[in-house]
């Protein structure tokens, strides 16, 4: 069985649930605390031992490309400045991995996104990654390749979401309670009455090698669109292993206002000389608020 080596972060979305703010900065490149969101993935694939990354990005995604190449204007300022330690550690942000970039020049689903990048990806696992969804704590990439050099096949990152929440995500049909557990279906976005279980599917998987063969398949959906859990459903049509994993982080949906407020506090709180004085602060601004 091959070990997953090769992550593929998607990041050519429009970020319209953040407009304005992302209207001329790639929603990737919002910071949570002092770290784009892209820059959180590469750090989760790297804890995995994954230093080969793909980024699909799309006209706009300048920044990303920047932020992790060497050479940048304020890279060039500090050493002009002698200050060669900042220097140097702005340097490392790139200098972990290997980067390649495939574009996406329309939307056209996560299925068509994943397919631009077919020519670094076809013939073996890897992982697939939404910068979106910020995982905190244990890399939950790491915890998926452990899982996949046990059962090989797909493995969808999972966790329970409340019946409200329950339309707005594909849901997943495991056929008993292990961890991992393989599936039976994968619905995408069902009535509460319809869906199989409570857990709803979030920005991380491992595709197995089979997977272009599946998107050859499907047809296109609404709008056009290709979607992966369509391909995924082609796996388990076919009787290959897909399986759903319960992950041990904490997750928090960064591409709304109130997701993305949520995580930087998190964050902030996980950093020894930050959590003190921030909470010092919140709490008078908290108490202030319920009056």
């Amino acid at each position: 069985m091959q070990p997953v080596s090769t992550a593929v972060i998607l990041a050519a979305g429009l970020g319209t649930r953040m407009l304005p703010a992302t209207k001329s900065i790639p929603k990737e490149m919002l910071p949570i605390v002092d770290r784009p969101l892209v820059q959180y993935c590469v750090d989760e694939a790297l804890e995995a031992g994954i230093t080969n990354i793909v980024f699909v990005i799309a006209e706009g995604k300048g920044a990303i490309r920047e932020h992790f190449e060497g050479g940048a204007r304020v890279e060039r300022a500090l050493r002009e400045a002698g200050h060669e330690t900042a220097a140097e550690a702005l340097l490392a942000i790139g200098g972990r991995a290997t980067f390649h970039y495939a574009n996406q020049d329309r939307q056209l689903g996560i299925a068509h996104a994943v397919n631009c990048a077919r020519e670094q990806l076809e013939g073996r696992p890897f992982a697939l990654m939404f910068p979106d969804d910020l995982v905190l704590g244990v890399s939950c990439v790491a915890e998926l390749a452990a899982a996949h050099a046990r059962t090989g096949g797909s493995l969808i990152a999972v966790e329970p979401v409340a019946d409200a929440d329950v339309p707005q995500y594909g849901i997943v049909d495991p056929v008993d309670g292990a961890n991992p557990a393989r599936l039976r279906r994968v619905v995408e976005k069902p009535k509460l009455e319809d869906a199989p279980s409570r857990l709803g599917i979030v920005g991380r998987y491992i595709l197995s090698e089979t997977i272009f063969q599946h998107i050859d398949r499907i047809p296109p959906g609404a709008n056009g669109e290709l979607q992966i859990t369509d391909a995924l459903a082609s796996q388990i049509a076919a009787g290959e292993p897909v399986s759903s994993f319960q992950f041990s982080g904490v997750r928090y949906d960064t591409g709304r206002p109130l997701g993305y407020l949520t995580a930087s506090v998190a964050a902030a709180m996980r950093r020894p000389e930050l959590a003190g004085q921030l909470r010092a602060r919140l709490l008078p601004l908290l108490t202030e608020g319920e009056r």
